[in-house]
């Protein structure tokens, strides 16, 4: 049985639903509100393919191309705690993106459902929470439900993204982001330690 508040604030952490609502704000300005409601549908459900495609086929890539799961959670430890550092110390994930959408073609796709929601970091952690080796095929799916969840409460705050943006404005979400980075800084050591752990045998 898999710890659901510990997945959750992991998948919390690194897709940062609250995040997403400046990056949709800015993406959507232009739009009527029919039209903001089908774009998060659409983001949300291309979010929730990409990611459960890393699910299924992110460990079978890993094995085709002869690279060990244990290698793989350590270097996939240090770009996670780089993603983390990056959230904390430079541009946060809205002040980022919302640039991105302001200067590129705005459309569900990007950058709302790549790289907003199912960043690389979020990426990374669909495969490092179901790896085969550690986890039953209940435990993954539990886990992806979970995921989904996540994801689901992204789609809910980007249909009320007005309102919760008057309430925190981009700076309540700067900030937020930034303690996201922080705990996701922590999951991404716990996953270079058990990398080396089992790589070494420890």
């Amino acid at each position: 049985m898999i710890d659901y508040l510990a997945i959750f604030i992991v998948f919390f952490s690194v897709i940062d639903p609250i995040g997403t609502v400046p990056v949709f704000i800015a993406v959507t300005n232009q739009f009527d509100g029919k039209t903001r409601n089908k774009i998060a549908l659409i983001a949300f459900l291309v979010s929730a393919g990409v990611l459960i495609f890393f699910v299924i086929a992110g460990e079978v890539i890993l094995t085709a191309m002869s690279i060990p799961l244990p290698a793989f959670q350590i270097a996939g430890g240090i770009v996670l705690f780089l993603f983390a550092l990056s959230m904390i110390f430079w541009e946060s994930k809205p002040e980022e993106e919302v640039r991105i959408a302001e200067n590129q073609h705005d459309t569900a796709i990007y950058p709302l459902a790549v790289p907003s929601i199912a960043g690389p970091g979020a990426m990374l952690t669909a495969v490092l929470m179901t790896e085969n080796a550690r986890f039953s095929i209940l435990e993954q799916v539990q886990t992806v439900v979970v995921m989904l969840f996540v994801l689901f409460v992204t789609y809910l705050l980007m249909l009320g993204a007005g309102f919760v943006n008057r309430i925190i404005g981009r700076s309540g979400a700067s900030v937020i982001s930034r303690v996201m980075g922080l705990i996701l800084s922590a999951v991404a050591v716990t996953n270079m330690l058990s990398g080396v752990k089992s790589y070494f045998g420890i």
